[in-house]
């Protein structure tokens, strides 16, 4: 998952990126040795996130698949970190703790749930 976002000042850009957890220490060091050479004033990370993506040719075809994914996780409380989207998947990056809850969400949501 790769985010850009350009400032409204158009000077600074925002990248918003996942790594596997097993390499976030690893991502940490490189980017904190490399911040000469990138030129960043600024990073974050955590570690307490997990990204949860659907996946189908269906979405091409019926309008608002996503749209009622977001909905559905809002009404259970789940905050959205970051969302990205291609013709045939999207992924949201969410607090690890509503993992369980996020899936089973989706799962109803798309009725795959029902034996």
């Amino acid at each position: 998952m790769i985010i850009q976002v350009v400032s409204d000042d158009q000077l600074t850009t925002d990248i918003t990126f996942t790594v596997p957890a097993g390499e976030y220490e690893r991502a940490m060091v490189i980017l904190e040795e490399a911040r000469d050479a990138i030129g960043y004033a600024r990073i974050e990370g955590a570690d307490d996130v997990v990204k949860v993506s659907v996946v189908g040719v269906g979405m091409r075809s019926h309008a608002g698949v996503a749209a009622s994914a977001f909905r559905a996780l809002a009404q259970r409380g789940i905050n959205i970190r970051a969302i990205t989207t291609s013709e045939i998947k999207f992924s949201v990056l969410i607090d690890a703790a509503y993992t369980e809850l996020a899936v089973r969400t989706l799962h109803s949501l798309y009725g795959l749930d029902r034996g």
